[in-house]
Order: C-alpha cells, then structure tokens, then sequence
C-alpha cells in the first residue's frame, strides 16, 4: 500500500510540475454541455460566472465533483467564494470512475484549493464517497479532457492542510533607546 501511496503522489506531483497548455474553452463549454444533459444547470452557472473572470481557471486538467441543483440551493456562496468553493470541488487531474475506484481506500488527494484536501472512501455497498459527499452520477462529462461527477452533497472539510512553518530565518534584534 505504501508503494501506491507513492506511485499516487508522483503522479499527482508531476501534474501540478508540468507546465500545462492555457485554459482550453472549447474542453469548459464541451463538459459544460455534459453537465446541463445531466441536469447539472447550477454547477453550469457558477462554472459560467467564474469563467467570465480573467484567469479563473488555469488548465483543463481537471474532475469537478458537482451538487445537485437541490442540494446546490441550500448552500450560501458569495462572489467572493465562488473561486474557492468551484476549485474545491476539483482535483487537478482528470479521474474517471474507474480510475477513483483504484484508490486504497482512505486515500487523501488534493483539491484544486491547496490547503484543501479529499479523502476518497470506497464503502464497497454504499459506493464511494469523496469527503461526505457519495458519487451519485459517475462520469457526467465524456466529451472533453474535463473530467466531472455528480455528488450527493456540496464537499465539507474538516480539516486543511498545514500551511508551510514561517520562515526560519532569525529575526533582527529589536534595538530598544
């Protein structure tokens, strides 16, 4: 197991270190056609809003997971939040089911948010769930590099990632007349 536990974080560190090709829009309006035929018309207008803002998004490689309309209308986001809660509810690399049905259970992959975290559990029966959210409609998207799922809840996080320690350089002597 710790030898996939590497194999996943090479992989997941050779994508985010590769330089990427610029946000292809064709791919965004391609998935976002995926989505709407799912009934995902609420993911498709946050994806829209924040898409309409200069460098919102930085490259294809991505798997959204998406709330349901219903569940998405309980949730409060701002303008503000908007950026975050859309990156959050992304990995940076695009996963098919199968490929997320591969994780040993208890696998933790980083969203597209850095100090944010998802743990991937597979409950056999029950499905697989990403944080608190069960994965309801698998591969929404299919005709574009983006990969996207449909969940059954907007993503909690309990906890984030530990920021990097302050620097270690020491400080100057406070000099004091």
């Amino acid at each position: 197991m710790a030898l996939w536990l590497v194999f996943l974080l090479t992989i997941f560190t050779l994508t985010q270190s590769q330089n990427t090709a610029p946000f292809n829009q064709t791919d965004l309006q391609a998935a976002m056609t995926d989505m709407r035929s799912h009934s995902y018309y609420g993911f498709v207008i946050l994806l829209k809003i924040l898409n309409s803002q200069p460098n919102s998004l930085q490259n294809n490689d991505l798997t959204f997971l998406m709330p349901s309309d219903e569940q998405l209308s309980h949730f409060s986001i701002t303008p503000l939040q908007l950026h975050d809660f859309l990156l959050s509810h992304s990995i940076p690399t695009p996963l098919v089911l199968n490929h997320l049905l591969h994780f040993p259970n208890g696998s933790v992959v980083p969203s597209s948010i850095p100090t944010k975290s998802i743990n991937i559990t597979n409950t056999g029966k029950s499905g697989l769930f990403v944080n608190n959210a069960r994965i309801v409609t698998p591969n929404v998207c299919q005709t574009s590099l983006i990969r996207c799922h449909g969940i059954s809840a907007a993503l909690t996080f309990h906890t984030n990632l530990p920021l990097p320690p302050p620097s270690s350089e020491p400080k100057p002597p406070t000099i004091e007349q």
